[in-house]
């Protein structure tokens, strides 16, 4: 998937460091995040399939939403997180299958079967090929199912410059260390600025982060800018991609801020 080892973000480390910090909370908001965007009261009978589970976060929410769970990274220790997860709060669960594995492998994905949502969030942008991810993800997807992506917004010449960015951040430790001391008290500032601008407090910012993004704002500031690969797209690309493919967009959700993710839900309606 990528040409060097150096070139790539250590996603997996990263979720190993954010399960220390784990809590009921976290839990609780990546439940609320999946039934609120899939207008669902919970997900029992359903087959979820988690493209890129990093964590295991919402693997773990889909599966307390009592949908049967199939989680998959192509990240060993994102692997290892999910599993950690499952053997926390579902221990030897026949309901809930944790494997390795890569988008880009369509002979993988198509041996997987049909699922009635695939769920890839903030994973496919990262592979290096997002295209060929896209089209893989809808793959599994089954007649009237849904796919739940989110994309990096594609901002022009502002995504090339932090795509330089993640790339010196991934380079090697000189580069990870500059970019952390240049960029972490920026991400600070800023949003202590937009707290004081919008009579918020800290605390209040942190809550409504943690509801958007289910994870801690370190870890959240560390994935932005370590996030290499890294190819965004604008909503319109990705609308008309899949429309060709045979779905529909039944939900929309832009980015709170220019470099978020955009969130998609579509339904298959027909075959490509």
């Amino acid at each position: 998937m990528y040409n060097t080892q150096k070139d790539k973000f250590a996603f997996g480390e990263n979720w190993q460091n954010f399960l220390s910090v784990l809590t009921d909370e976290h839990i609780d908001e990546a439940e609320k995040a999946l039934r609120e965007f899939l207008h669902e009261k919970d997900l029992h009978g359903k087959n979820f399939l988690d493209i890129g589970s990093g964590s295991g976060l919402h693997s773990l929410a889909a599966r307390k939403l009592g949908a049967f769970v199939y989680s998959f990274d192509y990240d060993l220790q994102s692997v290892a997180c999910t599993d950690e997860l499952k053997r926390l709060y579902f221990p030897n669960d026949k309901n809930w299958t944790v494997e390795s594995g890569s988008v880009l492998d369509a002979e993988f994905i198509n041996s997987l079967g049909k699922f009635d949502i695939c769920y890839s969030w903030g994973v496919l942008h990262h592979t290096g090929f997002l295209w060929q991810a896209l089209y893989n993800a809808q793959l599994p997807v089954k007649d009237t199912g849904l796919l739940f992506l989110a994309i990096y917004n594609d901002q022009g010449i502002i995504s090339t410059v932090w795509k330089i960015i993640k790339q010196m951040y991934c380079y090697n430790w000189l580069g990870r260390i500059s970019m952390i001391s240049i960029f972490y008290p920026i991400f600070f500032l800023s949003g202590f600025l937009l707290d004081i601008l919008q009579f918020r407090s800290p605390a209040k910012r942190y809550q409504e982060h943690k509801k958007y993004r289910g994870m801690s704002l370190i870890h959240d500031w560390r994935d932005w800018l370590g996030g290499y690969p890294f190819e965004p797209a604008t909503p319109e690309r990705i609308i008309s991609f899949y429309k060709n493919l045979g779905f529909e967009l039944i939900r929309f959700q832009a980015t709170g801020h220019g470099f978020g993710n955009n969130q998609f839900l579509f339904r298959r309606t027909k075959k490509a």
